[in-house]
């Protein structure tokens, strides 16, 4: 099978092999895994021998009292036929294939029907890979008002949002009513279960399922599923081929898990190696070398980017650079340049004057500069404020609004993108919103999922809400703005543990102000972001190339279903 000898080729993904599994399933049920021993077998008897009997053996046991007496399934008609059969094959309904029940649930206010005489099934017992069995189930009291669903029985669930998991009970169970059950009769159960676990049958559930929210098929409309149904010895090679084809591609989605965690391996090792070894450029050009073959996912490419960031921000990528210009002036002279034009601004009343900040001490600092370098807070760099949402009620701040109005759902994206919502001159003259200038940086104090701590730069003036903290820099500081929004980039998911409060942690904007920032001299911010940026651009190739790779292996299995379908 074509399918499988691409099978390395395409399971980059683990999650491939499932996709596998299921087509299995619909060519086993389809007769086309099984062509070669019908060549071999063309004297086997005709399903419908087969189907006869079936009827025949469940009058007998109606006869007998041991199932109930149910009305006759509907006649098949020739619109309700989805695929074409082998000729010894023939179309039934589930419900002619053996007989059905939907559990039941003994009253739970009388603890005497429950025991551990036999175990109770319910949804969360289920699933198409085992069946568990709870020791406290019914009493022999419960089973008399329950049903008995005897072993080698298949049982589905028939509601919400495991409808459709099924599997066959190995000992006698009773279920509740959100299952569906059918006990073969001279049908194999292992077969049985092969069409109920088929993307056919499953998608027939769904198909004929009431109820959006919650799906739900009663015992009537699935039982009346119509199903393939081959001759009982052409059952038994249909297992045996599905299981050993299961088996393989077990082997293979082995070999993938394997083959993944020896890159993820290599990807930990080497940008540890990147991260703490003194000779960057070498390991660096190590680490080039492999990247073709090693950098296959995503994951991966944003492991190496976070490193890339935090060998920027501790000074390492530039280590040769500052052997070259050892004479540069330190960091602290930026910073007085820095605190002198605020001492300014706030004096001429363009800012406000903030409160004393704390002194800065050894044990806050996390670890060790270069020479020149000096820590500092982030309130010494830049203005930082936030904004506000002016009323809903008052159409006045919203009604032909033209000035941007930014929410946490901004910052998403490395440029902020500007906003439907527009508020007017009205709202920022009444309001605490203020404009914010081209060029700052905005970050999310809260908000959904993963927004909290998200860093965007603004490419058009606009006010924010009070979920924004924005970050204006002065004349003398423009310069550290890049540098700064790599920064926060890199302490991402440590800012975040900053947030308080319980269903929607938040930041406020006094964390913000303090965040502590390892300051570089002038001459080698420039340096850093320029080698940033370009690492960036690699990192940005690497993705795209995973994503052609990606493509080309979903190419790749579109064309061998094509094949294997028409097969």
């Amino acid at each position: 099978m074509r399918l499988l000898e691409l099978f390395n080729e395409l399971t980059l993904h683990p999650k491939n092999a499932d996709e596998l599994k299921g087509l299995i399933l619909q060519l086993a049920i389809e007769g086309k895994l099984t062509v070669k021993w019908r060549e071999e077998h063309s004297n086997v008897e005709c399903a419908s021998f087969l189907f006869v009997k079936v009827v025949n053996e469940k009058q007998r046991l109606i006869q007998d009292r041991k199932i109930k007496n149910e009305k006759p399934l509907p006649i098949i008609e020739e619109s309700e036929i989805p695929f074409e059969l082998p000729i010894s094959w023939v179309w039934c309904r589930l419900g002619d294939s053996g007989y059905t029940q939907t559990g039941s649930t003994p009253p739970t206010n009388n603890q005497a029907n429950y025991g551990e005489f036999i175990p109770f099934i319910g949804p969360a017992d289920i699933s198409n890979q085992w069946m568990k069995y709870p020791k406290e189930g019914l009493s022999e009291a419960g089973i008399a008002i329950g049903r008995l669903i005897p072993k080698n029985s298949i049982l589905m669930v028939c509601i919400g949002g495991s409808i459709g998991k099924c599997n066959i009970n190995e000992v006698d169970v009773s279920c509740n009513q959100q299952i569906n059950t059918i006990t073969p009769i001279y049908n194999l159960s292992v077969f049985i279960r092969t069409i109920c676990q088929s993307r056919y049958f499953q998608n027939e559930i769904i198909a004929k399922s009431s109820g959006s929210a919650t799906p739900i098929i009663n015992k009537g409309k699935w039982e009346n599923i119509i199903i393939p149904l081959p001759p009982l010895e052409e059952q038994k090679a249909i297992v045996e081929v599905v299981n050993q084809l299961f088996v393989e591609v077990d082997q293979l989605e082995e070999h993938t898990k394997a083959r993944i965690k020896l890159k993820q391996d290599f990807v930990t090792s080497a940008l540890h190696k990147l991260s703490t070894e003194n000779n960057i450029l070498q390991e660096w050009t190590y680490l080039q070398k492999h990247f073709s073959h090693f950098f296959t996912e995503k994951a991966s490419v944003k492991k190496l980017r976070e490193t890339l960031l935090q060998l920027a921000v501790q000074g390492k990528l530039t280590h040769h650079w500052r052997k070259l210009n050892s004479n540069i002036e330190p960091a602290s002279e930026l910073l007085k340049r820095i605190e002198a034009e605020k001492q300014k601004l706030i004096k001429e009343k363009k800012i406000k004057k903030e409160n004393p900040i704390p002194t800065l001490t050894d044990d806050e600092k996390p670890y060790e500069l270069p020479d020149g370098w000096i820590w500092c807070r982030l309130t010494e760099l830049v203005d930082v404020g936030t904004g506000s949402t002016p009323s809903k009620s008052n159409s006045a701040y919203y009604h032909n609004g033209t000035i941007p109005w930014y929410t946490s759902s901004a910052t998403s994206d490395n440029f902020a993108k500007v906003q439907d919502a527009m508020i007017t001159q009205k709202a920022l003259n009444e309001t605490n919103c203020k404009v914010f200038p081209k060029g700052s940086l905005i970050i999310a104090l809260y908000g959904q999922g993963k927004t909290r701590g998200q860093i965007s730069e603004l490419v058009t003036p606009g006010a924010t809400n009070q979920a924004i903290a924005g970050m204006v820099f002065f004349n003398s500081s423009k310069l550290v703005k890049d540098y700064l929004k790599y920064f926060f980039q890199k302490i991402y998911h440590e800012i975040r543990l900053l947030a308080e409060g319980g269903a929607q942690p938040n930041l406020n904007v006094g964390k913000i102000k303090s965040t502590l920032i390892p300051l570089p001299t002038e001459n080698e911010i420039l340096v850093i972001v320029e080698k940033v940026n370009s690492l960036m651009i690699i990192c940005d190739e690497l993705e795209k190339q995973i994503e052609i790779s990606n493509t080309q292996v979903e190419q790749l299995m579109q064309s061998c279903l094509k094949e294997l379908f028409q097969y």
